[in-house]
C-alpha cells in the first residue's frame, strides 16, 4: 500500500491538477493513502475535503520579496521552520512514500520536508512562467513535469496538465446536441463561448456585451459566462445567452466553435486538448504568466492573443467578427490547437510519480 502526500494550492490552477492526480492515484490503487497539504486560506480548503480527501493545513508562508524585503524576511523566518517541521512529522508518522507538489504556498515546505526525510518528490508546474516554490523545489529533484514545452525549470519533462476527467474523456461530436440543449441554444447555428473566469473579466464582459448584436449578425449564437463581475446592462436579445456561473464547462466547450477567454494554464490546456480555437485575453496584472501560457498555441496557429486593454468593441468589429465568418481559418486553427494539446497529462504525471517511487 502506497502513501502519497500531495502539496500545494491557492488557486484553481493549482488545486484542480492536484485533484486530478489524486483521483487517478485512487482509481488505480483504491487502497492507497492520499494526504493533501495546503493552507486554510487557499481554494484547497474547500475543494479537497469536498472531493473526499484528507487535508492537513499549514501556515501560509510567502517567500521574501525584494520589495519590503526586511519585513517579508522576518515573517518568513518566523513561520518557515514550523511549517517544514509539521510536514516532516507528517511524512514520518504516516510513512509517506512520495511527495507530489503542484506549487503554491504549501508546496515549498513540503519539498523541504521531503529533502530532510530523503523522501522522493515530484513537481508539476502548470504555468509557462514558473512560480517561486517550484523554481526553488526543482533544484533538488529529477522529477519535474511541466504543462508547457520550454518552461525554464531543471529536469523539466513536458507532461501537459492533469485534466478534469470530464474534459479528458469529452467526446465533442457525441455531446454537442446535448450541450446545445442544456444551454437552450439552437441546434444548427455555431456558438461563440465567452468565459471571463469566476471573478469575471471586466474588459471581456463589457466589450462582448456591447458587441452582442454584431456577433449574432455574424451568424453565431453567444454563450456568455460572465462570472461575478457582471456588467450592469446586458442585452436582452435572441441568441445571446448569459449565465453567471457554469458548472458544466465540459458541455459549454462541447457546444463551442470558438472561445474567448483569459489564458490561465488550465483554460489553455483544456482548449488545446480539445482542439478548440480561441481568442486569448491574458489577465493584465501579476507576473504576466498568462501571456506565456498562451504563447505556444498562438505560435502554432491555434489561437489569437490580444492584450486586455486592446480587447474593445472596435477590436471585435475589426478582428473577431471576420474570424467568425472565416470557416476555413477556424478549421485550420482547430487543427493547430489539437496538435499542441495533450489529453493524457494525468497519465504522464503518474508515470513520473512511478519513476520517483522506483528511485527510492
Amino acid at each position: 500500500m502506497t502513501t502519497y502526500l500531495l502539496a500545494g494550492g491557492g488557486t484553481a490552477g493549482h488545486v484542480n491538477p492536484m485533484l486530478a492526480i489524486a483521483d487517478a492515484l485512487r482509481a488505480r490503487e483504491p487502497e492507497a493513502i492520499i494526504i493533501c497539504v495546503g493552507t486554510a486560506e487557499g481554494l484547497e480548503a474547500q475543494l479537497v475535503p469536498a472531493r473526499g480527501y484528507e487535508l492537513i493545513t499549514i501556515p501560509r508562508i510567502p517567500f521574501p520579496r525584494a520589495r519590503h524585503f526586511l519585513s517579508s524576511s522576518r515573517i518568513f523566518l518566523a513561520g518557515w521552520p514550523k511549517a517544514v517541521a509539521t510536514v516532516v512529522e507528517l511524512i514520518a508518522q504516516r510513512k509517506v512514500d512520495v511527495v507530489i507538489g503542484v506549487g503554491g504556498y504549501a508546496a515549498a515546505p513540503a519539498y523541504a520536508a521531503a529533502k530532510k526525510t530523503h523522501t522522493p518528490y515530484v513537481i508539476h508546474e502548470a504555468n509557462a512562467k514558473p512560480g517561486l516554490a517550484n523554481r526553488w523545489g526543482a533544484r533538488s529533484t529529477r522529477f519535474v513535469g511541466v504543462t508547457f514545452e520550454g518552461t525554464p525549470l531543471p529536469h523539466a519533462v513536458t507532461v501537459g496538465t492533469p485534466l478534469r476527467k470530464e474534459i479528458e474523456t469529452l467526446d465533442i461530436p457525441a455531446q454537442r446536441q446535448a450541450a446545445l440543449a442544456y444551454f437552450g441554444l439552437e441546434q444548427h447555428r455555431p456558438v461563440l463561448v465567452v468565459t471571463s473566469g469566476s471573478l469575471g473579466a471586466r474588459s471581456i464582459n463589457t466589450s462582448i456585451a456591447a458587441s452582442a448584436q454584431q456577433l449574432i449578425d455574424a451568424g453565431y449564437q453567444v454563450l456568455h459566462i460572465v462570472g461575478q463581475n457582471k456588467p450592469e446592462a446586458l442585452p436582452q436579445i435572441p441568441s445571446y445567452v448569459v449565465v453567471d456561473y457554469c458548472d458544466r464547462m465540459d458541455l459549454a466547450l462541447a457546444a463551442a466553435q470558438l472561445v474567448v477567454s483569459r489564458a490561465g494554464s488550465a483554460t489553455v490546456s483544456e482548449l488545446s486538448a480539445l482542439g478548440i480555437p480561441a481568442v486569448y485575453v491574458p489577465y493584465p496584472v501579476g507576473n504576466g504568466e498568462q501571456k506565456f501560457n498562451a504563447a505556444g498555441v498562438v505560435r502554432a496557429g491555434g489561437g489569437i492573443l490580444v492584450e486586455d486593454e486592446k480587447f474593445t468593441p472596435e477590436w471585435i468589429t475589426q478582428n473577431l467578427v471576420p474570424l467568425m465568418r472565416d470557416e476555413a481559418r477556424l478549421e485550420q486553427m482547430a487543427e493547430a490547437s489539437a496538435r499542441v494539446g495533450l489529453r493524457d497529462g494525468t497519465a504522464r504525471m503518474i508515470n513520473l510519480i512511478d519513476a520517483a517511487l522506483s528511485s527510492a
